[in-house]
């Protein structure tokens, strides 16, 4: 029982590490990548789509994002997407591309986008502990109900906190990996 609830956290806490990746993948450094835009939607046919599955995003050269629609139509509507989203980047459209120029980042824009990347890290951890506390509580609950020992009950508050520590760690890696991204001229 106390394994499942173990491998239960563990799978939970893995998801919120990836949504801290896929976070800081939105937080932009002065280089150009793809994943800047996972967070744009298209208007496209009545629905908000992503710009990934309406047209074909690369990496043009350090700085520029080549963005190639697969309908000519729908050129317009992605240009707009990119301004009305708070990216602050300005689009140059052909009739059938759109390049994306990463604008150098100031210092004072480093170190906004370092503060972002804090508190978006310090979100992983508390939902990190959060799952922590949600497998505690169902130990707990199994102890009340006699289904484990107090010796089962403490060592998997133990293992808990164990896991717990090791994802709050890894957390802190990414932080500090996106930090020097962002602070690397």
């Amino acid at each position: 029982m106390i394994d499942e609830i173990l491998k239960d956290a563990e799978v939970r806490m893995n998801k919120t590490l990836e949504s801290l990746e896929s976070a800081f993948a939105r937080i932009r450094t002065g280089r150009a990548h793809p994943g800047i835009l996972d967070g744009v939607l298209v208007s496209y046919y009545g629905n908000d789509t992503p710009i990934s599955q309406v047209a074909n995003v690369v990496v043009e050269d350090g700085r520029t994002l080549l963005i190639t629609p697969w309908e000519r139509g729908i050129v317009p509507d992605i240009e707009k997407a990119i301004l009305k989203s708070d990216l602050g980047l300005n689009p140059a459209v052909s009739s059938e591309n759109i390049r994306l120029p990463m604008p150098p980042l100031t210092e004072e824009n480093r170190r906004e986008l370092t503060r972002v990347a804090r508190a978006e890290s310090e979100n992983a951890k508390v939902a990190i502990r959060n799952i922590r506390r949600d497998g505690n509580n169902e130990v707990k609950e199994f102890l009340k109900e006699k289904e484990v020992t107090e010796d089962d009950a403490r060592r998997g508050e133990e293992l808990m906190q164990k896991l717990t520590n090791e994802k709050v760690e890894e957390v802190d890696k990414r932080l500090e990996k996106k930090e020097s991204d962002l602070m690397e001229i």
